[in-house]
């Protein structure tokens, strides 16, 4: 048997295989009007497509839980009723190819107000241009040189972020999804206040260990509280910002020690997977790349903390996915560019590690 293509179970809820597709934007919503941020026949194609190939979980893009929140104008969002219907057509096409949906839910922070990455290699959009604003952190501190510095978030504009995930959660359970995943990672708005590299505030937000936990857990806690008790939660993170004295920065940043600590945290407060990727919030960091690469971070945290983790970072290869699995290094692996390079992925690793994989009864002729 392929440990690849076992079930498995979280909660109530089991998923078909353990092959899933990661969150990707594509960067192709309308950025105004009465379809602002709604997912059309791009996103759904690209999904449904993805679910068809027999996938077994799929998550969207980053989908934002107010407009100030997309990593561009041109990103998925969920805070109105357009949005909540154009979603329940995807989820539907999910299903009915017996894959997961879910949704992965997210604010950008200080990265917020950027261009489509091919068109000027994603740089920031200044508040004076067209669709572009002022984007907000846990302190005035901007990604680069080249990003506007963010407007520092009041405690009271704090308590409203939660209140905005937890209904964001609510819409996306009324639009079908069965997973949320809350995005801590990539140097978005809650890895921003995880990490004492971008925090620098000095109240009950910012300082140390548990005042850089305090809003993330708020927000797990608001979304546990409004997502139903038999259905999963998952949580990205970056499990290391990469920093080192080599880098320039004097900054300490988030370590793997953290992220180890933080899966604990996460694990009692009702996540029930880690979805474990690394980097994006220091520009200067240095990453040593190779295939597998994140795997290590994914398996320390299954091994010391004792919750269920997704990999990520170049896999890219049927048997490579599998041996993952199989050596209890991740319980799921989660690709990315592969998927889009073949969106059957998962039908063609089945067939070659000879396992048994969903495939449209319209396709037979190709099994």
């Amino acid at each position: 048997m392929s440990a690849l293509f076992e079930p498995l179970r979280l909660r109530s809820l089991t998923v078909p295989n353990r092959l899933w597709m990661a969150p990707m934007c594509q960067y192709s919503a309308a950025p105004e009007g009465p379809t602002e941020g709604t997912p059309g026949d791009w996103h759904f194609q690209h999904l449904a497509a993805r679910a068809a190939g027999g996938t077994g979980l799929i998550l969207t893009e980053a989908t934002a839980v107010a407009p100030e929140g997309r990593i561009t104008p041109y990103d998925l969002g969920l805070w109105n009723d357009t949005q909540t219907a154009a979603f329940r057509r995807i989820t539907d096409a999910i299903k009915a190819q017996n894959s997961v949906p879910g949704i992965q839910i997210a604010h950008a922070g200080r990265k917020a107000s950027s261009e489509r990455t091919w068109v000027d290699r994603g740089r920031a959009l200044r508040p004076e241009e067209p669709f572009g604003w002022r984007p907000v952190g846990p302190s005035p501190l901007p990604f680069d040189d080249a990003s506007t510095t963010p407007e520092e978030l009041s405690t009271a504009r704090i308590a409203e972020l939660v209140g905005q995930f937890a209904e964001t959660a609510r819409r996306a359970l009324d639009a079908g999804f069965q997973v949320a995943e809350i995005h801590g990672a990539h140097g978005y708005l809650i890895n921003q206040f995880l990490s004492p590299y971008s925090n620098r505030r000095t109240d009950a937000y910012g300082g140390s260990y548990e005042n850089r936990t305090r809003l993330p857990l708020e927000i797990v806690d608001a979304v546990r509280a409004v997502w139903p008790e038999d259905l999963p939660v998952f949580f990205r993170i970056s499990a290391t910002d990469w920093l080192s004295e080599d880098d320039g920065d004097d900054r300490e940043g988030w370590t793997a020690d953290d992220t180890v600590r933080f899966a604990r945290d996460l694990a009692e407060h009702g996540v029930d997977l880690l979805d474990t990727s690394t980097g994006g919030n220091a520009p200067n960091a240095r990453i040593a790349v190779g295939p597998g690469y994140q795997v290590p971070f994914a398996e320390r945290v299954k091994k010391e903390a004792g919750l269920a983790v997704g990999a990520v970072g170049l896999i890219t290869e049927a048997r490579q996915a599998e041996k993952i699995v199989a050596d209890g290094q991740a319980d799921a692996v989660l690709l990315g560019r592969e998927l889009l390079r073949s969106p059957s992925f998962a039908q063609h690793a089945a067939r070659e590690l000879g396992a048994a994989v969903h495939v449209p009864q319209q396709y037979h002729r190709a099994v």
